[in-house]
């Protein structure tokens, strides 16, 4: 069966959800005040650096957005995958759809987003992509996660794309494949294979969308779950590519977060691969960085505990010693490249802003 959050976190959730409808339909506020609750006293100016990174990494980020209201990847044009990041990027800061600085920044986005859907459900632009999967899982879980923010004129539009994209999503997972690769997904609606990373991105598009009732069979979160186990690289504590590759830090962190999402919390799984990148510290030469920096931060705040408390700091500095002081980054891995600064910058930013707990899917 699913395994299902605690009754304190969906309290939680619901709660921060319903401040976030508070400031977009009452109009109190214009964004959301960073949340320090769970922040140490002792950080050495840390938690400073952290507010103004995003700021101006916000700021850049509207500074990006296209005449559509999409934003772009370098080599791919617009795209529904950096749309998405940039929009959570937004929503992780504490801003909301249509109210504040970058208000209308978000509702154009959404806008343009939703007008990109095909007849099949996927949710990918109509210029080439990488792996039309990975833009889907990702635009998925944005809809889901500003699913009840969005203004009146694009409510019924924006569930109504969720729900078909939701479904892709279940009927991709459930095309035929080989017991090694059942339960995840790959490049394409119709792939015989998976892997960790599109999978990842699917099964917090899942879970984000049956947090806010989208029909999610039990079962497909469950298979998800057996298959990122398979993952598993038990003789160092990571997580593979496939099943028999080696681990590395930014897949570790990838699986730790595939997991969590969906309750497994503190299990062997996740604590080994807490281990590893406590033991492999990630670095800017890191293949993948920004993903790896990503997943690393959001995976090890979700563990919690004193894998955390001891990762914390070298995760944030790694990442803020990077930023360009325009407020982006500039991704330098050739892959990470061609997607470019606006998927770099929404990626740090949303894991330089775990700890101000606006988006639900990453709450403890």
């Amino acid at each position: 069966m699913i395994r299902h959050r605690s009754s304190s976190r969906t309290s939680h959730q619901l709660t921060s959800r319903r401040g976030f409808l508070t400031v977009a339909l009452g109009g109190v506020a214009t964004c959301l005040a960073p949340i320090h609750a769970s922040w140490s006293a002792d950080d050495d100016g840390l938690n400073p650096k952290l507010d103004a990174s995003i700021r101006r990494a916000l700021s850049w980020l509207a500074s990006e957005q296209q005449a559509s209201g999409a934003w772009t990847t370098s080599d791919f044009g617009e795209s529904t995958a950096t749309t998405a990041l940039a929009i959570m990027g937004f929503l992780a800061g504490g801003h909301v759809p249509g109210e504040g600085p970058y208000g209308q920044h978000m509702t154009r986005g959404i806008g343009w987003l939703l007008s990109q859907q095909h007849d099949n459900g996927l949710l990918v632009g109509r210029e080439r992509s990488h792996g039309p999967m990975y833009s889907h899982g990702i635009a998925t879980l944005m809809l889901a996660e500003v699913a009840g923010m969005v203004e009146p004129g694009q409510a019924e539009k924006c569930l109504d794309v969720l729900q078909k994209a939701v479904r892709l999503i279940v009927d991709a997972q459930n095309h035929p494949k080989s017991a090694e690769h059942d339960g995840g997904w790959r490049y394409q609606p119709t792939s015989g294979d998976s892997d960790l990373s599109v999978t990842a991105w699917q099964l917090l598009a899942l879970r984000a969308a049956r947090d806010i009732g989208c029909d999610v069979p039990a079962e497909n979160i469950d298979r998800a779950i057996a298959y990122i186990r398979r993952l598993h690289v038990k003789h160092d504590g990571g997580f593979g590519y496939m099943v028999g590759h080696g681990s590395t830090v930014t897949r570790s962190g990838t699986g730790i977060v595939a997991l969590e999402v969906c309750g497994e919390h503190r299990t062997k799984e996740t604590l080994s691969a807490a281990n590893l990148i406590l033991s492999r510290p990630l670095t800017k030469g890191e293949q993948y960085f920004y993903y790896g920096a990503y997943y690393c931060t959001v995976g090890m705040f979700k563990v919690g505990g004193d894998e955390w408390r001891q990762s914390r700091e070298s995760l944030y500095r790694t990442i803020l010693d990077l930023q360009h002081p325009s407020g982006y980054w500039n991704p330098e891995d050739g892959t990470e490249r061609q997607a470019g600064k606006v998927y770099s910058t929404a990626l740090s930013v949303l894991a330089l802003a775990i700890e101000y707990g606006y988006l639900p899917i990453y709450q403890r």
